[in-house]
């Protein structure tokens, strides 16, 4: 059967590789809850309701991440309802974790955590060492998840992106697919983010979202500022023996190595540890 490679089905595609499910069904407020393994390269599909767009922040990911890793601190905060977005503790720590990568930009708070108050927390647990086995269970609890058409904007135009990463509720990448179908490449997913993706809003501030990937089914660009107009993308491809692009893939896309191999948790913990 051929690769459904359509805007839709290329969404599809990477949620199912990554997830093992579609992610167009995803229930809100149900990122706690233990979900039936369905395959996938170890992601949580995320509900595009759950995200916050005041804070540009997964919360029930976050959340879900911080009960399970931290309960005493998690406790302290003292939210009445967790899931009431008009709670006075749950709109103060937002604030604060969401001024703190404001300030330092997300990948400083994943490796470093942040404070608030009198208490600390982690938002993400790195690689153990060989033999570190409690080190081990606590990487093991880093929440990788994906979101499908996420709807970012703060104005009554909900404009949506195709997919957004987090780790533990925190931005990390977002990406335009185009297809070849519609006679669209990956310069129209490009033009898009410099067109239609305003930097002023909160998720594409400079420092709250690590890269924004720009990706059709041969090549893939990616951005690490979006400055309008001025956003600057580079090739972010294998390369062929004639230099540019990818080469022919006989598994699959010529792509796919972005969510195949990059992307992976491993690969992208190795990414926010080593090179980021």
């Amino acid at each position: 059967m051929p690769t459904d490679t359509s805007e839709k089905g290329l969404e599809s595609l990477i949620m199912r590789h990554m997830t093992g499910v579609d992610g167009l069904a995803i229930a809100p407020n149900t990122a706690a809850e233990v979900r039936a393994p369905y395959g996938g390269t170890g992601y949580i599909a995320g509900s595009a309701q759950d995200y916050d767009r005041a804070h540009a922040l997964d919360v029930p990911q976050l959340f879900a991440f911080l009960h399970a890793t931290q309960p005493d601190a998690f406790r302290k905060l003292a939210l009445a309802d967790a899931n009431d977005a008009s709670d006075i503790n749950r709109l103060k720590f937002l604030a604060r974790l969401s001024a703190e990568i404001g300030k330092r930009g997300v990948i400083d708070v994943l490796r470093k955590g942040v404070a608030h108050g009198p208490l600390h927390f982690d938002l993400f647990y790195g690689t153990a060492s060989k033999g570190n086995a409690r080190a081990a269970a606590r990487h093991a609890q880093n929440r990788f998840s994906i979101t499908r058409q996420l709807a970012y904007s703060s104005d009554e135009t909900r404009r949506a992106l195709d997919l957004c990463l987090f780790i533990n509720g925190l931005p990390i990448a977002t990406f335009e697919l185009k297809n070849s179908l519609t006679k669209q490449t990956v310069e129209d997913a490009v033009e898009q983010y410099r067109r239609d993706r305003n930097p002023r809003e909160r998720l594409f501030e400079f420092g709250r979202c690590v890269v924004h990937f720009a990706v059709d089914e041969s090549e893939v660009q990616m951005c690490t500022e979006l400055r309008g107009r001025g956003s600057w993308f580079l090739p972010f491809n294998k390369g062929t023996h004639d230099g540019a692009g990818n080469p022919p893939n006989p598994h699959g896309l010529k792509t796919d190595y972005l969510w195949k191999e990059v992307l992976t948790p491993a690969g992208l913990t190795n990414i926010l540890e080593n090179y980021a």
